[in-house]
């Protein structure tokens, strides 16, 4: 398993069959919940589609522009360093508010219940492109055809898949966390607050209820379908290509067109070389926003324990022909 071993220690201890579930359909999803999934992929993206058009003739104001990029960095970065390299990877440990602050934060990005992200997400790196891999853009096979099949699983098919990752197999840690166990279980509050603050905001700038639908179409619907696609390509393109100047035991790249965006994510070979490594651009001219708030956090001794790369660790992983390249 390559999450780290603070982040498993409880896990090894105990698959805790008898503690409650993180999420209000446990292990499952529900035809409510898959109708509900649905609507929120469906929706969001044709704001987006039809976001060109409108601000083409109508323009966007800087007020929903500001909501947009707002919301989405909050969300973006709750999902990278909350979800992802804080809760499933251990590369930093943090104290008791700020703990929850990343829960909340990665709720409001509305990709789901906190526990089963992180659950399929530490799946993911046991079984990375092999089977048992929940969303691998190979499953299917290397040809063109299975390729294109299996990047739209490994992009939105894989969520509609009735077999779950067991929770308390994956993520029993955070299932004995009161705290946490609430926040993942009141993910459908979290969304109503996510889409909410656009509009609320928007409509109290501007006094007016126009102003309020215009920040929900920008800073809600069309912020979540961005930030939603974005983050669906790391399991999708940054699996199918990019360099890879790491040794890893899968096939994950680095694309550098999505780091702004992803907030880092999309340096994925390192990654996957070095899981629990609290940064992931190690490179020069590596754009990675989310190790620089981790570094900000460690600042002002609200992380510490950060498991920062050092120049040895990275030499360690890089690739031979990569080495002598460089």
């Amino acid at each position: 398993m390559t999450t780290s071993p603070d982040v498993l220690d409880d896990a090894r201890k105990s698959s805790a069959p008898d503690l409650p579930s993180a999420t209000l359909g446990g292990d499952s999803k529900r035809s409510i919940e898959q109708l509900a999934l649905l609507l929120f992929i469906t929706v969001p993206f044709l704001a987006l589609l039809a976001a060109v058009p409108l601000a083409w003739g109508w323009g966007v104001s800087w007020l929903d522009l500001g909501l947009l990029v707002a919301m989405y960095y909050i969300g973006c970065h709750g999902i990278t360093i909350g979800f992802h390299r804080y809760f499933t990877h251990g590369s930093f440990k943090a104290k008791r508010p700020l703990r929850i602050a990343l829960a909340v934060m990665g709720s409001l990005a509305v990709e789901g219940p906190l526990v089963r992200w992180v659950a399929d997400h530490r799946k993911h790196h046991k079984f990375s492109d092999a089977e048992g891999d929940p969303h691998s853009p190979w499953r299917f096979g290397e040809t063109v055809p299975a390729l294109m099949k299996g990047l739209w699983w490994a992009h939105i098919g894989w969520m509609f898949d009735e077999e779950q990752t067991p929770q308390h197999k994956y993520a029993p840690d955070l299932i004995k966390d009161p705290a946490i166990r609430a926040i993942s279980r009141q993910f459908a509050i979290w969304t109503v607050v996510s889409l909410a603050i656009p509009p609320l905001v928007g409509g109290l700038v501007t006094m007016s209820w126009w102003g309020a639908f215009t920040a929900f179409f920008w800073g809600s619907l069309v912020r979540v379908a961005l930030l939603h696609h974005v983050t669906w390509s790391i399991n999708s393109i940054c699996h199918a290509v990019g360099k890879r100047p790491f040794k890893s035991r899968d096939r994950s790249g680095n694309v550098w067109w999505l780091a702004v965006l992803s907030c880092g994510e999309s340096w994925h070979n390192l990654h996957h070389a070095d899981p629990t490594s609290a940064r992931h651009g190690v490179m020069r001219g590596q754009i990675d926003s989310s190790a620089r708030l981790i570094r900000w956090f460690e600042k002002a001794g609200w992380a510490y324990d950060v498991r920062w790369p050092s120049a040895d660790r990275i030499a360690a992983r890089r690739r031979e022909e990569a080495a002598e390249a460089a």
